[in-house]
């Protein structure tokens, strides 16, 4: 029995994060640190940016998932970040990826 609940355990810690978390912290990471800038802007100045230019979750993901899709200086709403960091590269991650990324940003209570 207590090998059936660790098993039960250990399965749940497994999928408590999002996949949008999970793939977030597996590739965004590497360039955006949750509170202090790296080689990209802090992603909690990221969130906080996008969700003041969009009142809606579908919004924001929408704009997000364009944009990292194709970044491009004329249609940041980040200019002084590419100034001092430089235009993000094209990742070539599909639709459905940036979505799930999205989407957990917008909803993420980001802390260190």
């Amino acid at each position: 029995m207590k090998k059936l609940l660790l098993l039960a355990f250990f399965s749940f810690s497994l999928s408590a994060a999002s996949l949008g978390e999970t793939l977030f912290n597996g590739n965004c990471v590497t360039c955006h640190a949750i509170t202090s800038p790296n080689s990209a802007p802090a992603i909690q100045e990221v969130q906080h940016a996008y969700k003041k230019m969009f009142d809606t979750k579908e919004k924001f993901v929408a704009f997000m998932v364009n944009w990292i899709a194709q970044p491009n200086t004329k249609t940041t709403l980040m200019p002084e970040a590419i100034k001092k960091h430089g235009l993000m590269p094209s990742l070539g991650y599909d639709k459905e990826t940036l979505q799930e990324i999205a989407s957990y940003l917008y909803d993420a209570r980001l802390s260190q």
